[in-house]
């Protein structure tokens, strides 16, 4: 007599984590996390990051300002993540609603001047606000794909027009 020992796969009940941190408690800290770094990243951009891109030289200076417009369309993209699912998270919102306006944020779809020659010319806060901002675009992106699929990668094809107009800048900007 043979007894066969049920697994997950053997039915639905399949635990999802990304799902389950999305949907819980345990997502306010993501929330809170993003959201912090929304404000510190417009604190800085708005003071110190102001000053500070004056005394760079004409390539680093366009380059800040590329990246920084990539960097506040990142936040951006994340910070409407973060809310539709803290929507969803609190009632306010069906998963199918979810769904349905999350096809309009874009996650990792902007490139990055990390690669340019003039990258570590930029200010060390301003250089740690773009990586911090980076790693918490994947993190977002990693649950996004865990919690509802494939539908990020289709709407991430599509292209975005900031990051071509960015693109066009270093182009004209950086020879």
């Amino acid at each position: 007599m043979t007894t066969q020992i049920p697994t997950l796969m053997d039915d639905d009940r399949t635990i999802r984590l990304a799902e389950h941190l999305a949907f819980s408690r345990s997502f306010q800290p993501l929330f809170n996390e993003g959201m912090a770094l929304v404000d510190e990243t417009a604190l800085y951009l708005d003071g110190e990051g102001r000053t500070a891109a004056k005394a760079l030289s004409k390539p680093a200076a366009t380059l800040y300002a590329a990246e920084s417009m990539r960097l506040t369309t990142r936040l951006m993209q994340v910070a409407s993540w973060l809310l539709l699912q803290r929507a969803a998270n609190q009632g306010d919102m069906s998963r199918a609603q979810v769904e349905a306006e999350k096809v309009k944020v874009r996650l990792e779809g902007l490139g990055t001047g990390r690669e340019s020659p003039q990258f570590g010319d930029l200010p060390a806060a301003f250089r740690s606000l773009v990586e911090r901002a980076l790693k918490l675009e994947r993190r977002i992106a990693m649950l996004d794909r865990e919690i509802y699929g494939g539908a990020g990668a289709a709407a991430e094809e599509i292209g975005n027009p900031v990051g071509e107009q960015i693109n066009l800048l270093k182009t004209a900007f950086l020879r």
